[in-house]
């Protein structure tokens, strides 16, 4: 048995053992990062997300949180399933929606002025951590208001207005657990939200700079895949008879035509060698069907939206992929 599995199976026997005595188990409690790190992982995905559920309901163990889209050093717990005789009452969340308070910004210590700070202690702030916006707070919890570089530049004709108090302007808060699509908008128009938790802490800002980051990291792989994809479908366009296209689709689906086929059925379909003659690309085929099965594979994980995105290795091969695609085709076409 793996280890993350020996460990969840201990956490069982104790839990359970327990019961048995008429004492309440203590839960769990680590990190979603420590928890995957318990199974030898670094970051969540798929598979690995349903390797480590499984593993929990093998065992009869819950988490009182959903850890595939949690913030990764959210804390969480592990407890008997509260359908198990005599298992204490988690309180479970089974809410699949991704939150504005799960992103690491919504989670990142803050750097803020007071309101009686002078403005030359605020700007030598925002130019020593490069921000253009710094909250102005008197604790973790009293948010007096905004202090960015427009709001000191709509005041500096006031030759008394000197300190921050004088150019701080409404602060944009949200709860943390608004829905990440709905705190866009707000992030689009003001260009921040500040986070708070249930006890009114404010956690984190929220700029369009990380949404910016986000849609690279998250979508940013989609849309290579929609170019790698399109290339795929011209590439074979009107080379091949319908049988040729059924027999790769692998069957299970009607195919009318080649923008019919999945992303496997272009590759089985290029794999065949009298196929890939046909084309007359000049290229390898072993090498190129295994490029596309690289891409392949990153494809079924990036389908899922894994919250963590893909590494950087990941990024290359679907950015190498693109741009040879790119090339491939004025190629074909000249």
């Amino acid at each position: 048995m793996e280890t993350g599995y020996k460990w969840l199976k201990s956490i069982a026997d104790r839990m359970k053992g327990d019961v048995a005595k008429g004492t309440a188990p203590a839960p769990v409690r680590l990190t979603v990062r420590q928890l995957l790190e318990r199974f030898g992982y670094q970051r969540r995905g798929n598979w690995i997300d349903n390797h480590i559920h499984n593993g929990m309901e093998k065992f009869g163990l819950r988490a009182d949180q959903d850890f595939t889209i949690a913030w990764l050093d959210a804390p969480i717990a592990i407890g008997l399933d509260a359908n198990a005789p005599g298992a204490p009452r988690l309180p479970h969340t089974t809410d699949p929606t991704r939150r504005v308070g799960q992103l690491d910004a919504a989670n990142r210590k803050l750097v803020s002025v007071k309101p009686e700070s002078s403005l030359i202690e605020a700007t030598t702030e925002m130019r020593m951590h490069g921000h253009s916006r710094l909250p102005v707070m008197r604790d973790e919890r009293d948010v007096s208001g905004m202090i960015s570089w427009e709001s000191i530049g709509r005041n500096t004709l006031e030759p008394d207005r000197t300190h921050v108090r004088d150019c701080m302007e409404r602060p944009q808060v949200i709860p943390s657990d608004t829905r990440l699509f709905d705190a866009i908008s707000r992030i689009v128009e003001h260009g921040y939200v500040l986070v708070q938790a249930e006890d009114r802490t404010i956690t984190g800002i929220v700029t369009a700079t990380d949404l910016a980051r986000i849609f690279r990291e998250l979508a940013g792989p989609f849309l290579f895949i929609g170019e790698i994809e399109g290339h795929l479908r011209n590439l074979v366009h009107g080379k091949f008879t319908l049988d040729q296209l059924r027999k790769a689709s692998g069957g299970g689906r009607p195919i009318a035509g080649s923008a019919d086929l999945t992303f496997g059925g272009y590759k089985r379909l290029l794999e065949d060698k009298d196929n890939w003659e046909h084309l007359k690309l000049g290229i390898d085929r072993r090498k190129f069907i295994r490029h596309l099965d690289a891409v392949r594979e990153i494809r079924n994980e990036i389908m899922h939206f894994n919250p963590d995105g893909i590494d950087e290795d990941k990024h290359r091969t679907l950015r190498t992929a693109a741009r040879f695609f790119d090339q491939l085709a004025h190629l074909t076409s000249a």
